[in-house]
Parts: C-alpha cells; structure tokens; sequence
C-alpha cells in the first residue's frame, strides 16, 4: 500500500510486551561480533544440512507451492502490521494471532524515507513472531512506487539489498519461519521504470544469495504493487529462473484494478496454471480509487490454496483499511470483523505453521495408565498448555494452547490456576469462567471441533505480576 506519512497515533495505552528479545538486544548491542559470527555458523550448519537433502533450508518453494522445511504445504493467511510507524505497539502480534492469523507481514524502513528500523528492533520483531507462532514476512517499504511521480523519495531495489545485507547476521538461520520480502510495490505507474521490474528483481535476488540469504524470498509486483499492464505476470519465469535457489514468490496487491471477480480469478490462476508461487500479499475492500470485491480476493485464493494477508492491522490515513481501531483488538472494524470471522477468514481457514511445535507423536494407549489431562504427553481426550507471552509492569498477557488427544473432539473445557495476586481481566478465544480449581475456559463457537492432533488457541490479559513457572493446565471434553 502506499503511504507518505503515519496517522497521529491516538492510542499508545497498551502496554508493549516484552517478549523474549531482550537478551538477543543486549547481546547484539554489547558482543556484535559474537552474535555475526554465532549467526554465521548457524547458518552455515543448516545450508550443509539442506545441501545434502537437495533442498532449501526452512521454507521453500516445492512444485509451485509454498511449504515447510518438512514438506508441509503452508497456506499464508494472515496481516500486515505498519510496525516501523508504530514501533511501540508490539502487543499487536499477540492481537494478531489470537485473531487467528498463521502469518504477520511487518513494514520495516530501510531509512530512505522513513525512520531505519536498526537491526536491534528487527530482532525483537522476529522473536515477537516466534514467541507468538506466526510466520514472519519481513518488508522494506521505502521502495513504495518508485519513478513514479508520487514517490520521488523512493529508494531502489538495490538500495533495499544494501539494508537486507546489514540485517543479515540478525537473520541468519530463520529460514524455518521468517520470508524475506525485498521491497514493497518497487516500482510505480512509469511504463518506462517498469520494465526495468524483471532485471532489477533478478539482481536484488542475485545479491541476496550471494550475500548468503537462503531463506524464502518474497518479490512484489510493479504499477504499485497491483500490476496492472501484467509486467510480473509476463516475466515472473524468468525472475524465478534468475533465483539460484529457486525459491521465489511472487506476490501481488489488490486494491482497486481488482473490483471485478474475472479480474482476480484471471491473475490468480494463471500463476497456478503455470506452476509458479504466487501470494495476495496485501488487500482491503475499499480505497479512495473504488471498491475492492475483497470477497471474491478470499474466495478465490482459498479455492486455490494460496496465501492471503489483509491491509491491515491499525494506524492507516484511510480509516476504511483499518481492521482494528487505534490498535484495539477487542475494538475491530467492519472490515476486520470480515477477515477475521467473516464467511472463509482467519479463524476459519488459518492453519499454523508446524514448525512452531506441532503435537508431535502420539503415544499409543496403556490399559494400565488412565490418562493423566495435566499431562500433554498422556493419552487424554485433550491436553492444554499455559504460557507467558509477553509482560508489563502490574500486567501480562498469557495463551492458553488446547490441543486434542489421539481422536477427534466436538468440544473443549481447560482449568488452570493462576498465583496469588493475579486474576484475568479479560480473555478471547473462549468463554472465560472460574471455578474453585482456578480459571476454567470453554470453547468458543468456531474453535470446539478439532480434529484428532488438531490444536486452538485463546489470549488473555491477566492483572498482576506475570508468574516466573508457566501454570499448569489441564483438558477435558465431552
């Protein structure tokens, strides 16, 4: 999306959290060449590994299609956050993912024309992802519409790689969940600018590799990011080929050139017809240029399987982009209601990346051990988990992760005691009770089926000092 300048941000009230990145800050402030070198082995360990497989490290792109280091097809479903606008507002990744999202596409500045996000706040960004078990789509935005005349302090491509080289040592080993997304809508309206797409994209890929990126990388479409005279569609082939990887996706933005259904379905499927990676990397429903058929943009990519990410979270110029207000996520607009609960939305087709934990194997039965439901690991009908996700002075914000035993189950109930001093003040995801064993949480509508192995999710904000031992929970269903 094109943006000149963030809104004025009228809600800075709720608490950042913390997360896991500030030992990974202090040692990248404090032992650089430690953490470069750390970084470098690391990544040098996985490319052996996936070098004798045959294979890309982590995420890659496998007959067209985008999936796990494992093989696992992986269907991007998710946000974009406007993070380097709003750098203070990272409790919206735990928002985001208890929204139902399995990915979260993050705007970064490379300093060309906006504030440079250092590699200390990139860092806390993807632990922020991690910890919250959302694929991490890192983007340069400074490349918005470049040679347009709209956009004449947009910086290249080329300039985009010089930071991806200076992130790299913060980067390295990711590849498992974290795509790399060169730079946003990189080329304007210019017909002339515009064919210069292809082998300026070829290049930016070319310099990566040789920089050492193996991870997945995401490449945009010119006229915007929306591609309207069908540039990347012409010469995404040979962009594809360019990647020595071959591990490229492309991605396209539909805004307003998209109000028509053939229009969507048109561009969509001709990726898919010629066995090329393609992604809806941005969308919304309504801008000042004309409707979107934003319904169709999901239908259409969810027959296909293919990955969708909504324009976006908070803090946009045009209110109508908005899916929560003022970074609220108990406080969603029309059009965050739509792709969060809407008619194939988030919480109905977002399935989280394995990577993240999956159930792992399932021991089978023992006659002589009744299931233990305070413990994963036994054969309940289902198990749940407690964790800290991020924390506050006088708050903390916590998951509850329910996951079914060996067979299907239509419904959930999971308890856990909280300590002294702490109680929960509000909770989503479930229906929030309290008995004498602690607090107890029922399923929701949406979430109470799950298939045998099948996990769910529910947040909550607990007032009160953040417990130093994770709670134990327990599961039971019907």
């Amino acid at each position: 999306m094109s943006r000149t300048a963030p809104a004025p941000d009228a809600d800075a009230a709720r608490p950042p959290g913390t997360g896991r990145s500030a030992p990974l800050v202090a040692a990248l402030a404090t032992a650089a060449i430690l953490a470069t070198c750390g970084a470098v082995a690391t990544a040098t360990a996985r490319s052996a590994a996936a070098a004798e497989a045959g294979t890309p490290p982590g995420i890659h792109v496998a007959d067209g299609r985008i999936v796990e280091a494992d093989g696992t097809d992986l269907v991007l479903r998710g946000v974009n956050h406007a993070h380097t606008w709003y750098t203070h507002t990272t409790g919206s990744f735990a928002d985001i993912k208890a929204a139902g999202a399995n990915t979260v596409r993050v705007v970064l500045s490379s300093g060309d024309q906006w504030t440079r996000n250092s590699p200390e706040d990139v860092a806390n960004v993807v632990d922020l992802c991690e910890e919250n078990r959302l694929v991490c789509v890192l983007e340069v935005h400074d490349t918005t519409g470049y040679g347009d005349q709209y956009a004449p302090d947009a910086g290249t491509l080329d300039q985009a790689v010089d930071y991806w080289e200076d992130l790299y040592p913060t980067l390295a080993g990711t590849e498992d969940f974290v795509l790399v997304n060169i730079g946003n809508e990189p080329f304007g309206n210019d017909a002339a600018v515009n064919q210069r797409w292809a082998p300026e994209t070829s290049a930016a890929i070319q310099r990566l590799r040789g920089i050492g990126y193996e991870h997945a990388i995401v490449v945009d479409a010119p006229n915007w990011g929306q591609d309207w005279t069908n540039v990347m569609r012409a010469e995404a082939q040979g962009v594809f080929d360019a990647d020595p990887d071959a591990n490229t996706i492309f991605s396209i933005h539909m805004y307003g050139v998209y109000a028509h259904a053939a229009t969507v379905t048109d561009y969509v499927e001709h990726f898919v017809d010629a066995g090329l990676p393609i992604m809806v990397g941005e969308f919304g429903w309504k801008r000042a240029e004309g409707d979107v058929d934003a319904d169709v943009v999901i239908a259409e990519a969810n027959r296909l399987d293919l990955g969708w990410l909504a324009w976006s979270w908070s803090g946009n110029t045009d209110p109508y982009l908005d899916m929560v207000l003022g970074f609220d996520a108990v406080n969603p607009s029309a059009w965050g209601t739509r792709v969060i609960d809407g008619p194939g939305g988030l919480r109905e087709t977002a399935v989280e990346a394995s990577w993240f934990g999956g159930d792992g194997p399932v021991d089978p039965p023992d006659p002589t051990d009744p299931p233990d439901p305070t413990d994963p690991s036994d054969d309940a009908a289902c198990s749940a988990t407690v964790r800290v996700a991020n924390a506050w002075p006088g708050g903390w914000q916590g998951e509850l992760v329910v996951t079914a035993g060996d067979a299907a189950v239509t419904g959930w109930t999971a308890t856990f005691a909280l300590p002294s001093g702490t109680a929960v003040a509000q909770l989503w995801g479930g229906v929030h009770g309290a008995t004498a064993a602690g607090e107890q949480v029922t399923n929701a509508a949406w979430n109470g089926a799950l298939a045998a192995g099948g996990t769910t999710t529910a947040g909550f904000i607990a007032t009160g000092a953040a417990p130093t031992t994770a709670p134990t929970a327990a599961c039971t269903a019907p």
